[in-house]
């Protein structure tokens, strides 16, 4: 049989079920990406677990999110994150080594490897040839351990680039296209794997670009061939002798083909408040502008920041505008002060920032209320950028250098001037770069390496088995596209609690309705609650916090038209009933404040994918399934993944 590279990558990894599409199957994992928002609880799940050491290839923890140190909480889990590397065996990425999508890409990603990352961008990595994905924090904790990481087989989207993109159109647009075409829902249950002519003319880190955005179309992953762009990549980085070639086979069908011709895009645009909600920037150019952002693991590349610093050199940004350089590396930042660039950046009025996510997530560099900010980073979901009634637009770095000058959306290709032609210098001093990506230690007995715990960390509660019978009010109904944001927010105010559950759940659904965490507090010892929403439940983040918190205060189950993957195994995990409308039409019977009604749930759930639900008072039956596996139904019934390796081990003494 002829394969394409998606699929070589998942048969060599197949431990578990059948390369048929829908199917559950299990898969090895040989890399592991946690980063500080996620990766304390992935250290305090391991610790819980009781595991040892880590089982894979390589296994790497970067401090990139929680940057800002305005008291003792944020450095004392980078202090903690350090000793849980040493005890675990895993690579320690030190505050400032920069974000871990571009660090991981280059220092350990190779080609033909599997990546887990508790990072929903972890996919920017399938540009070096590897299938790269998202996924909850525990689920990476499993996988630390030597456990499969089990997905449903997802189909393989091919697409195929031909030509070559025009002046002032990178591969932003390239993705940002692929988001005007087909909204945030268009990847979900695919790995999109893209091939052809046109790769000849991306670079590796214009690939990177392209695989970070799957995970706005809700994909799996994104896989690249590993070819000799590839492999000059990696000899860049000294690392030459770890490339290999992998490619698919001459004949390969996919189960979806789509082709993009490069010459024929133009600066794209996503609206507020969506990446889906793209257009041509001719659209909106013209509208004033507060702020232009240029970094994130969206945009990471030298070429970024290089091709902006040569659009503004010499001249000055517009009266009144924030331009906002957030390094993404420190590899790179130290080549854009030996080329010149940051001066070039710093003499038209930039501000720079430290090497990490920064604004992207809402730490710093949120925009002033009421108006426009200009940004390459990945998403624009309501308030992620650390201002509530925020109005972000995504851009390529060629449009946001532009706007910069003008204050206002302006189209790169009207500006007066040649597009600046970049070519990336050599690496000169690849052993402090090494050095800031500290090895795991020697020690093989890493129960001797004590935890360093500062009094915001707090271990996980226990958690209770899913009961057979609860009448539940509704405390939310909410509509699509319900992000893990808006369920739990970032930023500074509310990251710093990432290791205290008791804390960190007063933010929860906060952007939705303010009152929730009083509400669900009032009930949470009496009935517990459930939510209601519509479609791509749960888009985004990958961060488990959001399914993890209101846990905490009493969630029992959810009920929606359909939920994101990563969501969805993060309800599973923590031992949240997920179900759907088995009648879509049904949602519009249910109002906030109704009482559900669940019955012998736990004997439903076991003997059949649909079922009954009653709404008390109301004389209305809701009929719901599941798309849970057998193995999901353990891990559901025993009250979550904890329980339930607590439970393993316990019948294996």
């Amino acid at each position: 049989m002829k394969l394409n590279v998606a699929q070589k990558l998942i048969k060599d990894h197949l431990v578990e079920g059948e390369m048929e599409p829908g199917k559950e199957i299990g898969l090895k994992i040989d890399q592991t990406l946690t980063q500080d928002a996620t990766g304390t609880m992935v250290m305090l799940e391991l610790e819980a677990m009781g595991v040892d050491r880590a089982q894979t290839e390589a296994s790497a923890q970067y401090v990139d999110h929680n940057l800002i140190q305005d008291d003792y909480r944020n450095a004392d889990d980078h202090l903690f994150l350090r000793s849980a590397a040493n005890r675990f065996g895993l690579y320690f990425s030190r505050p400032g080594n920069g974000v871990s999508h571009p660090v991981h890409m280059q220092r350990l990603a190779r080609p033909g490897r599997t990546l887990l990352g508790s990072d929903s961008h972890t996919c920017a990595n399938g540009c070096m040839g590897m299938l790269a994905m998202g996924a909850g924090g525990i689920d990476v904790a499993m996988a630390i351990a030597g456990e499969p990481y089990y997905v449903k087989m997802p189909q393989v989207w091919g697409v195929k680039l031909t030509g070559k993109l025009p002046d002032w159109v990178s591969a932003k647009d390239v993705i940002l296209e692929m988001l005007r075409r087909h909204d945030v829902k268009g990847g979900v249950g695919k790995i999109i794997e893209y091939y052809g002519p046109g790769l000849k003319d991306l670079s590796a880190m214009d690939r990177h670009v392209i695989a970070n955005m799957g995970a706005e179309l809700g994909a799996t992953a994104t896989v690249f061939p590993s070819d000799k762009e590839v492999k000059r990549y990696m000899k860049s980085q000294g690392r030459e002798d770890e490339w290999m070639e992998l490619k698919a086979d001459r004949g390969a069908k996919y189960d979806i083909d789509e082709e993009i011709d490069l010459s024929s895009l133009e600066p794209l645009i996503a609206k507020p408040s969506s990446p889906g909600n793209v257009v041509p920037i001719s659209e909106v150019a013209g509208e004033p502008i507060y702020q232009s952002y240029i970094g994130s693991s969206a945009n990471p590349g030298y070429r970024d920041f290089a091709i902006a610093a040569e659009i503004v050199k010499g001249k000055s940004i517009a009266e009144g505008l924030s331009f906002d350089i957030n390094p993404t590396s420190r590899q790179l930042l130290t080549k854009m002060v030996e080329e010149g660039h940051i001066a070039s950046l710093l003499g038209s009025g930039a501000r720079l920032h430290q090497a990490g996510c920064n604004g992207c997530i809402g730490m710093g560099q949120a925009p002033a209320s009421g108006r426009n900010s200009l940004r390459t980073t990945p998403r624009n979901f309501p308030g992620r950028s650390g201002t509530k009634e925020d109005s972000v637009f995504l851009c390529s770095p060629e449009v946001a250098a532009a706007s910069a000058l003008t204050g206002v959306i302006t189209d790169p290709r009207t500006l007066d001037m040649k597009c600046p032609k970049i070519k990336e210098p050599e690496n000169r001093n690849l052993e402090a770069e090494q050095a800031m990506l500290e090895a795991p230690s020697s020690e093989t007995d890493g129960v001797k390496v004590e935890l360093e715990k500062g009094p915001n960390i707090n271990s996980i509660p226990q958690m209770d088995p899913l009961e057979d019978k609860f009448e539940v009010p509704v405390l939310l109904k909410m509509g699509d596209n319900v992000s893990t944001d808006e369920i739990l927010a970032g930023g500074s105010r509310v990251l710093p609690f990432r290791s205290n559950l008791q804390k960190i759940s007063t933010f929860t659904f906060e952007i939705i309705d303010d009152q929730y965490y009083e509400k669900s507090m009032n009930m949470k010892d009496e009935s517990g609650h459930v939510v209601v929403a519509g479609n791509n439940y749960g888009q985004g983040s990958s961060r488990e916090h959001a399914a993890l918190a209101p846990r905490y205060l009493g969630l029992k189950a959810v009920l929606v038209k359909d939920f994101a993957r990563i969501h969805l195994q993060n309800l599973i995990n923590f031992g949240i009933l997920p179900i759907q409308f088995a009648n879509e039409e049904d949602y519009e019977k249910i109002e906030q404040g109704d009482v559900l009604v669940f019955d012998d749930i736990r004997e439903k759930v076991q003997n059949s994918k649909e079922f009954d639900i009653t709404v008390k008072d109301k004389n209305e039956t809701i009929r719901v399934f599941h798309e849970l596996t057998d193995r999901h139904l353990d891990i559901l019934l025993a009250g979550g993944v904890i329980n339930w390796i607590k439970d393993k081990q316990e019948s294996e003494v």
